[in-house]
């Protein structure tokens, strides 16, 4: 999609993380880095673009939150995975910490990808959450990015590696998506 699509691709990858939807940046911004590397982008251009990728995904997660609020992830949250306990914690989190939550969550694996439907729930300050979640993502990003603009010159001689991985950390995650499916899509019993 990234090679394919160029900044277009980056933006609507990370776009897509950070609207709850569990595609991982870890993998879209080392590539992304590597075309840096290459030179098929510009390091300062596609941290932008994945930053404001990462904003637009955050503020979709965020207006379902204020919209559709606890009612919605009660209704819909097993389809993308996200469950009353899961809730639950972000919502202890935004309580002990406050507003700076967001800020740090989307330096932190995972939780980035979560971070703006509880604060939409919130009802944080939208420019707030929009401020926290650009600079935020904007450091994630362009680290992620340099990493794998880093690796450019090696990429080759790791490939063999990434295949391999890509084979374990492939199947582990159709075992962990297929038993979260199971567990969550199962009628539950009285």
């Amino acid at each position: 999609m990234i090679s394919s699509f160029g900044y277009f691709g980056v933006f609507t990858a990370m776009a897509i993380e950070s609207a709850c939807i569990p595609l991982p940046s870890e993998i879209i911004l080392p590539f992304t880095g590597f075309m840096v590397f290459l030179g098929h982008f510009g390091f300062w251009q596609a941290t932008v673009i994945a930053t404001l990728g990462n904003l637009f995904g955050g503020l979709v997660a965020y207006y379902v939150g204020v919209w559709g609020g606890r009612p919605f992830l009660k209704r819909y949250g097993r389809y993308i995975l996200f469950n009353e306990r899961e809730l639950a914690w972000t919502e202890r989190l935004f309580e002990r910490h406050g507003e700076m939550t967001v800020l740090i969550g989307r330096m932190l694996p995972v939780v980035r990808t979560f971070i703006s439907l509880p604060a939409g729930i919130a009802r944080m300050n939208p420019l707030k959450m929009a401020a926290y979640t650009a600079l935020g993502a904007f450091f994630w990003c362009a680290l992620l990015i340099f990493v794998g603009q880093k690796l450019g010159q090696n990429w080759n001689s790791l490939k063999p590696l990434f295949h391999r991985a890509d084979i374990v950390i492939g199947g582990g995650i159709v075992i962990v998506v297929a038993y979260l499916l199971l567990k969550n899509l199962r009628p539950r019993k009285r």
